[in-house]
């Protein structure tokens, strides 16, 4: 992706966040603060959704929970896009809750799209052939 250089300035407390942000995981300063404003448009185009740091990396995910959008717009594609069907499915969220997820899919669709397709393709031959530690009885 193309990028372009520009020079703005930043509180010195938000330059020592970035950096240790930086530090810790092992990137450039650059990279992390591009980062996080990628994150930040993202959450102010997307009222509702927030980042977090999961097992998989930084995923976008309904706030207050633990959700992660991928999983609710792979159950609403499930059910043909029926909003009823997804809040049976999810009944302990929100309408609004799950109208961010939908709303953050159809900002971010390729992003979505390609988490989506990324579980799909964790079958179980995928998983012991990758991970042939976890098959039971082996060692």
């Amino acid at each position: 992706m193309p990028t372009v250089q520009k020079s703005i300035r930043i509180q010195e407390k938000t330059f020592k966040e970035i950096e240790q942000i930086a530090g810790e995981s092992g990137k450039e300063f650059s990279t992390v603060a591009n980062e996080l404003l990628e994150e930040a448009i993202k959450m102010q185009r997307c009222p509702g959704i927030i980042f977090s740091e999961g097992t998989t990396g930084r995923r976008a995910r309904i706030a207050g929970t633990g959700i992660e959008v991928w999983e609710v717009i792979a159950t609403y594609k499930s059910v043909n896009k029926d909003l009823g069907r997804l809040h049976k499915a999810y009944h302990w969220l929100t309408e609004q809750q799950l109208m961010s997820a939908i709303g953050y899919y159809r900002a971010y669709p390729q992003e979505i799209e390609h988490l989506i397709k990324q579980n799909e393709e964790l079958t179980k031959e995928h998983v012991h052939e990758r991970y042939p530690f976890l098959i039971r009885g082996s060692r």
